[in-house]
Formats: C-alpha cells, structure tokens, sequence
C-alpha cells in the first residue's frame, strides 16, 4: 500500500464521515422533539451502517439476534465496537464518559441516545444503571463491554457485574456478544490517541470484523449478578474459540 494512495484514502473517508455525521444531524432534527429512544437507535444504526460501509470494514454476523429488550455483553477491542453491533441490531450503547468530550464525536453519539459512564465516578455509575434498566423495560437492547478497557483480542478480561444486576432486575435475557478483527492491530489498547489510529484504519484497503451471537442467558438462572457475570463471560470466550 503506497503512502500517497492510503493518504488520499483515509483523506475521502473523513469527508464521508462528515456526510455521515451531517445527515444523522438532519435525520434527527426532523425527529424533533418527539424522537424517541427507539427512533434514536434507529438513527445510530444507519449512520453504523454508512459509516463501516465507508471505510471498508466487512461485518460477518453470526448466531441468533436477540428480540425485544436484552444486554448484549460484549469483549472490548476498539472504538469501532459500537458501531459494529449497533449496525446489526438497533441498541443503546454505554461508552466510557471520555468520549462525550471528543469534538463532533461526543455530542452526536448523545444525540444518538448514547450513555456515558464515567468510570470511578459512583454517581455516574448509578445515572448509568437506572437509565439503562428504563431501556431495557420500554423494549431495547442495552449495549454493554462490561471488561470497562479494551484489549488486543487475544484475551477477555473479568467482566464488571453493575448492568448484569440492571438486567435481573428488569428481567432482560443477557446475549453474549464475541467481535474479532481482521487485521488484529485494529484493536485501539493503552494510551493510543483516538485521532491517528482512526486514520490508520481509514487508509486501510479493507478490513473485517466478525460478530457472534450466543444464545441468550437467563438473567435468573445463575447465582446472582456475579455469577451471571462470570458465566457470560465464559460464553464469550466459547464464541471467540469458534
């Protein structure tokens, strides 16, 4: 890959995500005042759509997609997550509270209806869980990535237990959800800043992400939130061994 045609590349996919980011502005101001959550994260899953379209980013879905309200559980690899599975199947996603401060990024992912968490912060934490569980009993997945960091995808972390205890008590099934990437260096870990490596990823040809679905778990069925935690967990670790 020559450096002049991966600049020009990634140079055309930042406009096309202006386009991306413009319409979804359009699209909700004609929502008005009346735009709903499900309206919302209809909104959020074309703009996905567009938006991976745009930079070459293959989604291969596989397992059954849950319906009706559910906590998909996640493993962590990149900021792309999100738009990944929001662009298969209409959700509310939770994202760490730094985003909401990311020029053009966060405000649009808040008008999309995104939750924000910022982490150590109980209060947030508690924002978070009540906003969620109003979600999840008006009928929409919550998306969650409950390891609360991202990894290379070689591994899955302990999955944090909060939401697991929002889905018992709202009675929302809990569908294990495995991404992988190809390439693996995708996967946005550690300090990198959010600028550069979203331009790597722009002047990428192609890539490809795929998604895996696990039957869903009872939120009751298991011994507490913790145990659901951890049998999660489990399944997502199955799902990437598929």
């Amino acid at each position: 890959m020559s450096a002049p045609a991966a600049a020009l590349r990634a140079a055309g996919r930042v406009l096309a995500t202006a386009g991306v980011a413009a319409d979804a502005v359009r699209r909700l101001r004609r929502l008005g005042d009346d735009a709903g959550r499900d309206d919302r994260a209809l909104c959020l899953r074309d703009a996905a759509r567009r938006l991976l379209g745009s930079h070459g980013i293959e989604v291969h879905v596989a397992g059954p997609l849950p319906e009706g309200p559910a906590l998909l559980a996640s493993n962590h690899v990149s900021w792309i997550d999100p738009l990944v599975v929001a662009s298969v199947l209409a959700c509310v996603p939770v994202s760490k509270g730094e985003v909401a401060a990311w020029p053009v990024v966060g405000p649009l992912a808040a008008a999309l209806g995104v939750l924000f968490i910022v982490r150590g912060d109980a209060a947030s934490g508690v924002a978070v869980m009540r906003a969620a569980r109003r979600i999840l009993e008006d009928g929409l997945p919550v998306l969650n990535f409950p390891e609360g960091t991202t990894t290379a995808g070689s591994d899955v972390r302990e999955f944090h237990r909060g939401l697991f205890a929002v889905a018992r008590r709202a009675g929302a099934p809990v569908v294990p959800v495995a991404l992988a990437y190809q390439p693996a260096h995708l996967s946005w870990t550690g300090d990198q800043a959010f600028l550069p490596h979203w331009l790597r990823v722009a002047a990428l040809p192609r890539a490809r992400v795929a998604v895996r679905f696990g039957a869903p778990l009872s939120p009751r069925a298991l011994d507490g939130a913790a145990g659901l935690a951890d049998a999660t967990r489990a399944r997502v670790v199955d799902l990437l061994g598929a």
